[in-house]
């Protein structure tokens, strides 16, 4: 079991900046806070997630998150008779709306049209699943209005419920923050602190303790991100990005570009806003794109890390502490009622009074990696998100192999199909394409006849704006060793 440190803050901070408390006031019974990771009905320092960052607090645990290449290979789909469980009624294949305003918390009933992206059983409401021989039934005490599980390699779509139902995304939103804005400045960047970086945050965020007039590195700033879901750390990105406005027209543009039409971005660190929506299939898309970059891997693996805290003067000399930081993923991390699951690597959670408790989680285990994204369950328990999580991870792999996929995660729009995910893997849609460039490679009588195909399948990879997924995802060692009774 890993020990949480638990700092006791300083600091109010219901203007949410400097800290990770949302109020220093009481919590009357039943009541939540927005923006961040929390179980209501205590006080804010009283959370387990909650780490102080009002001072420096000097910690023995520098970031890990190592990083080791898996081996496996994808299990056969049987292709036995296989029975149809679909638990629904099928819904008619007409257009559907703008997305709802979240300001207040979503119905709890789907709708009866939702979109048929990556499937037609997938627009349909209530559990969709297709078991064949020898495949394990789906968990019974499953309450989350939404969930998905998927292989992350191959794109199919194990099982799924409401799996496009448009809700509050909370905090997995920073997901497609962070594929929208890692690749853009180099880890080793500094940027100093300046007050207009922090502007607009919203009360009762999630915060890692940023400073005004203190450097920070970009490493630093996504850390933040991922580990404590600081949203002042969004907002300090967002600023070198050009701004909070420009940073959601990107997150638009990039999530329409994956083809996460299920979704509208109205803050970029998740924060309850009306309008702002996305779907257990969206989330899932954001998650499986971003673990095809190396840093972002880096990041949501990290259980613990050392984070610069605020200089201090004393005699003329000027010192800079740092505090521990860690992951809120509590599959990761492990809490008091729960060790970390076998096998998880990433990615996001999040809790906001709209969207309640959302996860999304990558885990690999016997060379399968699989993505299960759970949205809102009903159940008000401690860590029910990641316990219902846990429930899916176990069935997807024991399910491997032995079901028909229900539908598939679409590739990004512009991306070839053939061989990459969002290819049709019963017909083999798309491969076709990719022969011709294999061919002129091979074809070549001498290095130059070789050159000129390499270079020729380099222009065609880079028009088509290809959509590669590794098919060995150098997953941290560290959590692949973990176990789970």
């Amino acid at each position: 079991m890993i020990q949480l440190h638990t700092p006791k803050a300083s600091r109010n901070q219901e203007m949410g900046r400097l800290s990770f408390i949302r109020s220093v006031s009481p919590l009357s019974p039943g009541r939540s806070l927005r923006g961040g990771e929390h179980r209501p009905g205590l006080l804010a320092t009283d959370r387990p997630e909650y780490d102080g960052t009002s001072r420096p607090v000097t910690g023995t645990f520098a970031a890990v998150s190592a990083l080791k290449k898996i081996a496996g290979r994808r299990l056969p789909v049987a292709s036995a008779a296989l029975l149809s469980l679909s638990l629904s009624l099928a819904a008619p294949a007409t257009a559907f709306g703008a997305p709802r305003s979240p300001a207040v918390s979503p119905p709890a009933t789907p709708p009866a049209v939702m979109s048929t992206l990556g499937g037609a059983l997938l627009g349909r409401p209530g559990t969709q699943v297709n078991l064949g021989n020898g495949a394990p039934v789906l968990p019974k005490d499953l309450t989350a209005r939404s969930w998905i599980v998927a292989d992350a390699e191959s794109g199919e779509v194990l099982a799924a419920h409401n799996a496009h139902w448009r809700l509050p995304p909370a905090s997995t939103l920073k997901m497609l923050f962070a594929d929208t804005v890692l690749p853009r400045f180099p880890g080793s960047e500094e940027h100093k602190v300046v007050p207009a970086d922090l502007a607009g945050i919203g009360s009762g965020s999630s915060m890692v303790g940023i400073k005004e007039g203190e450097t920070y590195t970009v490493h630093d700033l996504w850390l933040g991100v991922f580990l404590r879901s600081g949203n002042d750390a969004v907002h300090v990105l967002s600023a070198m990005n050009h701004g909070v406005e420009q940073t959601v027209k990107d997150m638009r543009a990039h999530a329409e570009e994956l083809q996460a039409l299920d979704t509208h971005v109205v803050s970029p660190d998740g924060y309850d806003a009306d309008g702002q929506v996305s779907s257990a299939y969206d989330l899932t898309l954001f998650a499986r794109s971003g673990m095809q970059k190396k840093d972002f891997r880096e990041y949501c693996s990290t259980v613990r890390a050392q984070f610069p805290g605020e200089t201090t003067e004393k005699k003329g000399k000027k010192t800079r502490g740092s505090f521990e930081i860690q992951n809120t993923n509590r599959l990761l991390a492990g809490d008091f009622d729960m060790t970390p699951y076998r096998g998880i690597a990433g990615v996001k959670n999040g809790n906001t009074t709209n969207a309640g408790a959302t996860f999304t989680g990558v885990a690999e285990r016997d060379g399968r990696v699989l993505l299960v994204t759970v949205m809102h369950p009903e159940k008000n328990e401690h860590n029910e998100v990641y316990k219902e999580t846990a429930r899916l991870f176990d069935w997807g792999f024991a399910a491997a192999g032995k079901v028909r996929p229900v539908g598939e995660l679409v590739a990004p729009r512009g991306a070839q199909t053939g061989g990459q995910p969002g290819a049709n893997p019963s017909t083999g849609a798309g491969r076709e394409s990719a022969r011709p460039v294999a061919a002129s490679v091979r074809g070549g009588s001498g290095g130059m006849g070789v050159a000129l195909g390499v270079a020729g399948a380099v222009v065609a990879l880079l028009a088509a704006g290809v959509f590669l997924v590794n098919r060995r995802w150098p997953l941290p060692d560290l959590v692949r060793r973990r176990t789970r009774p």
